[in-house]
């Protein structure tokens, strides 16, 4: 071919005419059709379709050049496509032009533009998991080959795009995911799970089960090995991701080696076979209801890949299982191979019922029992807990397993408090004492640490999280003895917090112009707020978890003694608070808005930052008014515009989780249901109960959306829906009960039951039914609380559970006021009754 000038490309595709193809070719360039350079060599070509990579090549000419001989057989062409550059522009674009090529259902959603959502399968702690996509693909460790199922029925290949989808968790709330394909009366299960503790012995174990309602059904039940990960190609944040290169396949004793890693087969396959790319992709082969011949294969371009077949013969009513396993880590335990489907269902139901078991003894500490409608927000917050710990590295708390597999100390503090409200108070304390020793000598806190240490980036929010951990652990442990060996940590961070405010103490900020007087005693700028991030602002975000730690220092300083420290930790804490408010209303001022703003520069606006004053800050009564209200007011206006369709957005956050407390906590509990009911529909896909860090209003959209599951985002959902059972506010020390609770939930016959859920004071336990009246209506509610809790300074409250003047009281508690909503019980156990 001559292009008449100097072309650049990216790649060929070669649809050879039937039985005339050449299995050896090379595809060269020339710049003036004399002399020749190879750019790609084909030498085990199988006729069809060729596609062939070529990145970063140009040329005048372009020729295939076959070998001598080639001619004698018959060579012929009936279509040859130059792709632009794009097409080679690296291995995820050269796939996405073939699936865009190909059947639908061939390669991962994300190839044709589609998003594409998971979970994750893991031990507690481990230092990797597995990733199942909601079309069935496993990605069985990290950033490694994906297996991918396939049915051969009828005479055509199955694929994610010829079923119905559905996803499940066992029981509703373990991480022990399913993906169920229905194909008419045929149904395959994909359940995968991790086994063993971390280490080397944790392990993947896969079950694949076909069930057949129908008439008598024979196939083929193929599973691929392929160059894919479960993470989409704009995942790649920290880590590449899409595409994973598999140089080499190899069968050996059974076991599947692909590069370094090994998929065992537990039963024994009909037949195993593995193909380079050029010999034809997986699909190709299996598309003809058959694998390849080859049992080792090596492609030195990386696109490997391969399928093991299991032959079924299905009567009506009847099943069939596959079992495969895969270690995460070199030198476990001997795993059996091939072995009668007798010994691989033994194997594998064992380790699946102490999968289950260990995942129960972490998560059912506690319980909530809610009517059946309302018990998937239980169930979401039993899963979130139960990421927290897949996506947990030995000690280091991370919010994702990929692409933010890092521990920050923002993160970790209020992800730490979630596990210490549910219980998990062991946890918290190992990654307290880890993170602890990378404070700097300064007392800086680091606001990330990972394998190179700790990151010395400013984000002034870190230090006031710091104590504030510190000070989480002693509510719900009382170990002081625990608390006074982070004592040198707290006086470290103060100082630092000192240093950093006198810098914001100066002249002009204490007598410039309004807008340098916004800045007076504040925390430096800084980008912890990632809203800041293109340029560093003086974030209130910073501000409200200094406030936070600085109130705490002065508490941890009083537990244990240090009364000279005390006084003057509460001299900055209070003068700090004055500071901090002065510059809210004068940012408020010179910006002309009437909401507290994100942060003194901008009047921007951002409740979901602003949570933080409310809890955990623990401000309201404090924070300037009306501001505080009206900020809500405006969120809540917004909520309701795009829940409803009437204004137009792209995207949100799940921080926004947050503010279902928030709402609680500011006692509009049926704003908090309103959020709560929203944010539970965006999970994706439903049924593995998490969100991404970025949720799109269009699912598909093929953008970043962090790492999934993102587990600050289930931590602040995990904290808001605690918080409508049960909260300690801070203001007058008092355990407030029942505040958001549903009023759905209260009139529904089976009612509202908490059991031995963690509090300040001890475990909780409490019971809320209703008592229909004669005409039906709801005329009482009769609220139990166990004993078992030390008495709070504050006592116990309880909050009416249902959203109406309340008529009368009796029992073990009285209204605080005439007219409250709020009952307060003095002795344990009680009980009342409460008229409406």
């Amino acid at each position: 071919m001559n292009f008449g000038y100097e072309r650049e490309f990216g790649g060929l595709i070669l649809d050879w005419a039937p039985g005339r193809h050449a299995a050896r070719y090379a595809v060269q360039t020339s710049a003036d059709g004399h002399d020749w350079q190879t750019i790609a060599t084909v030498q085990q070509g199988n006729g069809g379709r060729d596609y062939v990579f070529l990145p970063e090549k140009q040329g005048h000419f372009l020729r295939l050049a076959l070998p001598a001989g080639a001619a004698a057989v018959g060579v012929a062409l009936s279509r040859l496509e130059v792709q632009p550059p794009q097409f080679g522009l690296n291995e995820n674009a050269f796939f996405e032009g073939i699936a865009r090529q190909e059947r639908r259902g061939l390669f991962p959603k994300y190839y044709v533009g589609e998003q594409c959502f998971w979970t994750t399968a893991g031990s507690p702690a481990d230092g990797d998991n597995a990733l199942i996509a909601e079309t069935g693909q496993i990605e069985v460790a990290r950033s490694c080959f994906t297996v991918e199922p396939f049915l051969y029925v009828d005479g055509q290949l199955v694929t994610w795009n010829d079923v119905q989808l559905t996803q499940s968790l066992e029981k509703g709330y373990l991480p022990i995911p399913t993906v169920e394909w229905k194909r008419g009366d045929l149904t395959l299960r994909i359940t995968t799970f991790a086994a063993g503790p971390a280490g080397p012995n944790s392990v993947l174990l896969t079950r694949y089960r076909l069930e057949n309602a129908g008439a008598p059904v024979k196939g083929k039940l193929f599973l691929a090995l392929r160059p894919f990960q479960v993470n989409p190609p704009w995942q790649s944040l920290f880590r590449a991701a899409g595409w994973a290169r598999i140089e080499r396949v190899q069968l050996a004793g059974g076991v599947v080696q692909v590069n370094d890693r090994h998929l065992i087969p537990l039963d024994r396959p009909s037949a195993f076979g593995a193909t380079t790319f050029e010999a034809g992709e997986i699909t190709e082969h299996l598309a003809r209801g058959a694998v390849p011949a080859a049992d080792t294969v090596e492609d030195h371009t990386g696109f490997a890949s391969a399928a093991l077949a299991y032959d079924f013969d299905l009567a009506t009513g009847a099943a069939k299982e596959v079992r495969t396993a895969s270690p995460f880590h070199p030198g476990g335990d001997p795993i059996p191979v091939n072995v009668s489907a007798e010994e691989a269902a033994a194997y594998v139901d064992t380790a699946h019922a102490a999968a289950r078991a260990m995942w129960e003894s972490k998560l059912d500490l506690f319980q909530v029992r809610l009517p059946a409608s309302a018990q998937p927000v239980i169930d979401t917050i039993k899963s979130n807990l139960a990421y927290i710990f897949i996506n947990q590295d030995g000690v280091r708390f991370q919010p994702g397993s990929r692409n933010y597999q890092r521990s920050w100390i923002r993160d970790g503090s209020l992800t730490s408090t979630a596990l210490l409200e549910l219980g998990l108070n062991d946890a918290v304390k190992a990654f307290a004492d880890w993170y602890a020793p990378f404070q700097f000598p300064s007392g800086k806190v680091p606001c990330v640490v990972d394998h190179l240490g700790g990151d010395p980036t400013p984000e002034n929010d870190s230090h006031g999280q710091l104590i504030y951990l510190f000070m989480q652990v002693y509510h719900f442990t009382h170990d002081r003895e625990w608390l006074r060996a982070k004592w040198p940590h707290v006086v470290r961070t103060v100082r630092y917090i000192q240093e950093l405010r006198a810098t914001r103490k100066t002249e002009p900020y204490r007598s410039g112009t309004p807008e340098q007087r916004a800045l007076y005693g504040l925390m430096p700028e800084s980008i912890s707020h990632e809203g800041y991030s293109a340029k560093p602002m003086h974030s209130y975000w910073d501000d409200a978890f200094t406030l936070r730690g600085l109130k705490d220092a002065v508490t941890i300083a009083e537990i244990l003694g240090e009364t000279a420290a005390a006084r003057e930790f509460a001299a900055e804490r209070d003068d700090f608070r004055k500071d901090f408010y002065a510059s809210i209303r004068l940012a408020m001022q010179n910006t002309q808005v009437d909401y507290i703003p994100g942060c003194a520069e901008l009047g921007d606006f951002d409740a979901t930052s602003t949570t933080v004053l409310v809890q955990p800050g623990n401000e309201v009564g404090l924070l300037p008014e009306p501001a505080l209200h009206r900020t809500f007011d405006k969120y809540f206006e917004r909520f309701v515009a795009r829940r409803d369709g009437k204004m137009e957005w792209l995207d949100l956050t799940p921080y926004e989780n947050r503010v279902i407390g928030s709402f609680v906590y500011l006692d509009q509990k049926d704003r908090a249901q309103a959020c709560l009911d929203y944010f539970m529909s965006l999970r994706r896909p439903a049924g593995w109960n998490h969100w991404a860090e970025v949720v799109f209003r269009d699912r598909r959209t093929p953008r970043m959306i962090g790492d999934m599951p993102h587990t600050w985002c289930g931590s602040d959902f995990i904290r808001s829906v605690r918080g409508m059972f049960v909260y300690e506010r801070e203001q007058d020390g008092a355990l407030v009960l029942a505040a958001g609770v549903s009023d759905a939930w209260v009139t529904d016959p089976a009612g509202i039951e908490v059991l031995a859920l963690p509090t300040y004071y001890g475990k909780l336990s409490y019971t809320v039914k209703s008592r229909p009246a004669a005409d039906g209506s709801v005329a009482v509610v009769d609220v139990t609380v166990a004993d078992g809790l030390q008495r709070p300074q504050g006592g116990v409250i309880v909050r009416s559970p249902l959203a109406r003047p309340i008529r009368a009281v009796s029992g073990d508690g009285q209204l605080v006021a005439p007219g409250s909503s709020e009952i307060r019980i003095d002795r344990l156990p009680a009980k009342l009754s409460i008229a409406y």
